[in-house]
């Protein structure tokens, strides 16, 4: 109990913390703006009137939050990882390290107060605070998984408007244009980025190669290496993606048929494995008692250790086994 207690209060001392920080530092910011524009007055004799205060109120509440959000990212700007901002980039979350991790945290701070308080017990608690801290970390790489596979299906859609508009008279720039209007979710979105970290002064052969290492496709790293050094030595840009669609056609078809041959021992390995898992849970059912006997001291605990271990020792074999290296 007193470990809920502290922790209760060490999350209000840092919520009340925080919105000082962040009511405060607006007369800040605005002093520094201050300095460099001139805001002009207002007009007292225009008669002009909100069309809606309701709008208006949105608009506070919009930037009060951004302020909030700017001034938690300052305080806790050391806990800013660039590799966890690629994963957040990657996976299209519009929130920073620090709030990423600020989640999660307080996730597991929660389930594991929920578990010790209306449970009564610290494992049920440490079990809901793992579980709590485990799921946004697994969203966040199914998201990843999920837009870089959708990518992927994309990829040879993009590039053939790609060598469409260049071989329309459009330059390799303008061309990312038609991809960002013509394509869907993620291609779009990542051209666009591509587009903005350019109109930032990046190169083009930087921000592609942050694009590839977003989307982490093999494909697109042929891409990226034959429009650079398209860039370099020059040549005839139609003409080499022609013969990168191609290639990333027959790639494609031969992954396809690596699958078809895998996917029985990829079957198997999945049934192997979650079949003593689906037996113990029809036994708890059908006969509580079973699983009594099998705990009593003695040798069935260390036969359910090895089963348990042979499962998984199993299992990662036959996945490495159907694993072809190309």
């Amino acid at each position: 109990m007193p470990l809920v207690i502290f922790a209760i209060l060490s999350g209000i001392i840092i919520l009340a913390v925080g919105s000082y920080i962040a009511f405060q530092g607006n007369g800040e910011v605005n002093e520094r703006i201050s300095q460099f524009i001139e805001v002009t007055p207002s007009s007292s004799t225009s008669p002009t009137v909100p069309s809606s205060s309701l709008s208006l109120s949105e608009d506070e509440e919009n930037t009060l939050l951004s302020r909030f959000r700017h001034q938690f990212n300052l305080l806790f700007a050391g806990l800013n990882s660039e590799e966890m901002q690629r994963k957040l980039v990657a996976a299209n979350w519009p929130i920073t390290v620090s709030e990423f991790l600020f989640i999660r945290f307080g996730a597991t701070i929660l389930a594991f107060i929920f578990g010790l308080i209306i449970l009564g017990s610290i494992f049920p608690g440490v079990g809901l605070g793992a579980l709590a801290y485990s799921i946004p970390g697994f969203l966040l790489f199914r998201g990843i998984q999920a837009r870089q596979k959708l990518f992927q299906s994309q990829l040879i859609d993009s590039l053939t408007l790609i060598r469409g508009a260049v071989e329309a008279g459009f330059s390799f720039e303008q061309s990312l244009n038609v991809v960002i209007q013509e394509m869907g979710s993620p291609t779009s979105e990542e051209f666009r980025q591509v587009r903005r970290e350019v109109g930032l002064g990046l190169p083009l052969s930087r921000a592609f190669s942050n694009m590839a290492s977003r989307m982490e496709s093999d494909d697109f790293y042929l891409v990226v290496t034959v429009v650079n050094i398209n860039m370099q030595i020059g040549g005839s840009l139609s003409t080499i993606l022609n013969v990168v669609i191609d290639t990333i056609r027959q790639r494609v078809f031969l992954f396809s048929e690596l699958r078809s041959l895998t996917a029985y021992a990829n079957f198997a390995g999945y049934l192997l494995s979650l079949l003593p898992v689906v037996t113990i849970a029809a036994l708890s059912i059908l006969s509580p008692l079973y699983w009594e006997q099998l705990l009593r001291p003695g040798i069935t605990r260390y036969i359910l250790i090895y089963a348990a271990c042979s499962v998984v020792v199993g299992n990662v074999l036959m996945r490495r086994i159907s694993k072809i290296q190309v």
